[in-house]
């Protein structure tokens, strides 16, 4: 027997914003639950779910990125809500979803709790699955970071990096600095703020690594009768102890003297020298620690001699969500 239920457009409309689903799909869902809107809203769901199982091996690679920061600036948020195609991640319903999504995860401090937050009725985990039915993609948080600081502040580049930077004070232009450094992140990719957060282990085969690398180049640079790279003994200030530094001060002191420079004046060139070594023995910490890298802006300048311009103010950390 053909269904006779018949809906009006304001109840299709109505579902259609609570849901975000297409026009059909909720006139096909009212006429299902026959015109009751909470049956409706389950039909969509149970619809998503369906979709969910069949596209749960996808790959949601794709999606937004967003930032959110509270009120007086104390606490943030950076999630990237996935999805499996650039088209759906760049679409205006989709993004303003994933700020949706945010606004709850700001207040949560975990993404077990973000997904079992309320929204609209279901749980933000619910949402994910009824959108999936809806937009016909694979939906998922692939990204969820939080940080704390007495003053936090975030950069977004294009919805595919969000950063959020910690700093230990409000100081004047507060919003200028913590949106440059928060770029910088963004921009650069740090694993860590400083040297002193690296493991040991982990900068001895890196070392070994990065070694290796370099001499396997030089022998085709050899073969090639090119400039051959310099080969650093260190990679990291975590290396560089009191004694190697001195050793290296003796070095250049020798280096000078052999060159026939007049004693007199090695305490002008030895600092330039000094300079040299560190930053041809620290190229770990000015790839991966934030403060130690040339700041975007000025290349002249690291990221802490930026920050240090601002007076009596410190990073205290930083988080970064990426799409992909």
């Amino acid at each position: 027997m053909e269904n006779t239920v018949k809906v009006t457009a304001a109840e299709v409309n109505k579902l259609r914003q609570a849901t975000g689903a297409g026009m059909m799909d909720c006139k096909k869902a009212l006429v299902e639950a026959g015109g009751d809107f909470d049956k409706a809203i389950e039909v969509l769901r149970k619809k998503g779910q369906k979709v969910a199982e069949k596209r749960a091996d996808r790959d949601s690679s794709e999606g937004a990125a967003i930032a959110k920061i509270n009120a007086d600036n104390t606490s943030g948020v950076a999630i990237v809500l996935g999805c499996e195609t650039d088209f759906v991640g760049k679409n205006e319903n989709f993004v303003a979803l994933a700020n949706d999504l945010a606004d709850i995860a700001l207040n949560h401090d975990t993404k077990e709790a973000f997904l079992a937050a309320d929204f609209g009725g279901m749980t933000v985990a619910e949402k994910l699955v009824e959108q999936t039915g809806v937009i016909g993609e694979k939906l998922d948080i692939t990204a969820f970071e939080k940080l704390e600081a007495p003053y936090v502040g975030q950069y977004v580049h294009i919805n595919k990096i969000a950063a959020l930077v910690g700093l230990s004070s409000k100081v004047d232009n507060a919003e200028t600095l913590v949106k440059d450094v928060a770029m910088q992140v963004a921009s650069m990719g740090a694993t860590s703020l400083s040297y002193k957060d690296f493991d040991p282990a982990y900068v001895a085969s890196e070392t070994e690594a990065r070694i290796a690398v370099i001499e396997k180049d030089n022998i085709e640079l050899g073969r090639l009768g090119k400039t051959l790279k310099n080969v650093p003994s260190y990679i990291s200030m975590a290396q560089l102890t009191p004694e190697v530094i001195a050793e290296a001060e003796e070095a250049a002191k020798a280096e000078l003297k052999a060159e026939g420079k007049p004693e007199q004046i090695w305490d002008r060139i030895l600092p330039g020298k000094m300079e040299r070594f560190i930053s041809d023995n620290t190229t770990l910490d000015q790839e991966q620690c934030l403060l130690d890298q040339k700041f975007i802006k000025d290349e002249k300048k690291t990221v802490a001699d930026y920050v240090a311009s601002y007076g009596d103010v410190a990073v205290t950390g930083f988080k970064r969500a990426t799409v992909g």
